[in-house]
């Protein structure tokens, strides 16, 4: 009887199969470790990246404010208070402050580590949506030769109804308060726009970003975002009360 053949080079192409498979494993996931860390963006991009989200999503806690409560919320008491103010508006300066975050349920802050500014109009904090209310906030961009026109709304809100119910806006680099409640200086002076946006209550400067102080407005790091009246009304109408008509 002949003796059966070794074993030895069969296991061994086991052992070198797994040791393939196991460097793969490892090739691949040292690869997606690398992908991810090159992916992420890095510096002004992250923390733009990280204001677009914190903007969107103040946004869409407004929208679901209104939603709820046929209105939308006041600027917050204070640096260190996120809660609404409770006193009614007497006008867009007195609705202008800093984003009630605790009466929306959202993390404060955009990804400056810095209080989102909030503006918002009159008859929309203090009345019932239900009565058309009028929309007093501007968005005002810059050609390339400095000529200022409107992105949003127009120079009478009375007529045009394209105007915006409500403004947020994230300071950027420069000024703006922080979350522990403390004024931001400006390093620099030739953010003409941004100190421009720090004072507006009804129309805000809204353009691309640039670090070249020679560009008409000066340097420019401001983020904004803004509730559409489209929107609002769309989202109202849709969540509207049913009422039944008398038997």
């Amino acid at each position: 009887m002949m003796a059966a053949p070794p074993r030895r080079p069969f296991l061994a192409r086991q052992r070198g199969a797994a040791l393939l498979l196991l460097l793969l494993v490892l090739g691949l996931g040292a690869a997606s470790v690398l992908i991810g860390m090159f992916s992420q963006p890095k510096g002004d991009l992250r923390r733009q990246a990280l204001t677009r989200a914190a903007l969107a999503d103040a946004r869409e806690a407004l929208i679901g404010y209104a939603v709820v409560h046929r209105r939308l919320p006041r600027p917050a008491v204070s640096a260190l208070d996120g809660r609404e103010r409770n006193q009614p508006c007497a006008d867009d300066a007195a609705c202008t402050g800093l984003l009630p975050w605790i009466t929306l349920g959202i993390t404060p802050g955009d990804g400056w580590n810095k209080l989102l500014r909030y503006s918002v109009s009159p008859e929309f904090a203090n009345g019932n949506l239900e009565r058309a209310p009028e929309a007093t906030k501007t968005l005002v961009d810059r050609s390339d030769d400095g000529s200022m026109f409107y992105r949003v709304g127009s120079a009478d809100c009375v007529v045009d109804d394209r105007c915006a119910p409500a403004v947020i806006l994230s300071s950027g680099r420069q000024l703006g308060t922080s979350l522990a409640g403390i004024e931001q200086a400006a390093a620099a002076t030739d953010n003409r726009d941004e100190q421009a946006n720090q004072e507006a209550v009804r129309d805000f400067m809204a353009r691309a970003a640039t670090d070249d102080a020679r560009s008409p407005g000066g340097s420019f790091s401001n983020e904004l975002g803004w509730v559409p009246l489209r929107l609002i009304r769309d989202r109202l109408r849709a969540t509207a009360p049913v009422t039944k008509s008398p038997q």
